[in-house]
């Protein structure tokens, strides 16, 4: 049902198994400057970000993993929308289940996204499906 929304999918039939459809991890980022807000949006400036480091757990292996500890950090998808309607996207049940989560948000294209994690941390492999689609209105 939501595929008709999404382009750049990694594996349909694994992303549409559920209930929704999922969204996958591409790159994990840190901020590593302060943006800045103020109430005329005349001096409004994006935070400086960084890639966070990740590592493959053996040479042979394709994908790598992100090692995250405890703090926020932010999502890029592999996914783009079509721009044909406006979905909501909430994490994961598992994310929930682990300590990790970030903002149910309802958008027409798909930002990078706060990731919070707590407690003894999380380690996320390329492509892990995080978030989940579970509505669209055009």
């Amino acid at each position: 049902m939501y595929e008709q929304y999404v382009t750049d999918v990694v594996h349909e039939p694994t992303q549409t198994e559920g209930e929704g459809f999922d969204l996958t991890v591409a790159e994990v980022y840190e901020v590593v400057d302060p943006g800045r807000v103020d109430f005329g949006g005349g001096e409004l400036e994006p935070a400086g970000t960084a890639p966070h480091d990740s590592a493959k757990r053996d040479p042979d292996d394709d994908y790598e993993w992100w090692h995250l500890g405890e703090g926020q950090y932010l999502l890029e998808y592999n996914e783009s929308l079509t721009g044909d309607a406006a979905v909501t996207v909430q994490p994961r049940t598992e994310l929930l289940e682990w300590g990790v989560s970030h903002p149910t948000l309802r958008v027409d294209e798909l930002p990078r996204v706060p990731l919070s994690v707590g407690g003894a941390g999380i380690k996320i492999k390329e492509n892990a499906r995080v978030s989940t689609i579970v509505d669209a209105e055009e």
